[in-house]
């Protein structure tokens, strides 16, 4: 009986730690977070327009591929 009892305690004395560590990567986390949101946003044209060429007439065109 007092195996069982044992195994019991260690059980919650390894819970209780996984969710100590977790909160401390959690806190840890927050505060690398980023300053602005804006920072890790692509604002490249390519990322914009998904590597299609919008000319003036708004008709976009893929890239041309040699003719064989």
């Amino acid at each position: 009986m007092g195996r069982i009892t044992f195994q019991k305690r260690q059980k919650e004395m390894k819970r209780q730690e996984k969710q100590k560590l977790k909160a401390e990567r959690r806190e840890q986390k927050k505060l690398e977070k980023p300053a602005s949101p804006e920072a890790s946003i692509d604002t490249s044209s390519e990322a914009r327009t998904g590597g299609f060429d919008f000319s003036d007439d708004d008709t976009p065109r893929r890239p041309q591929q040699p003719k064989a």
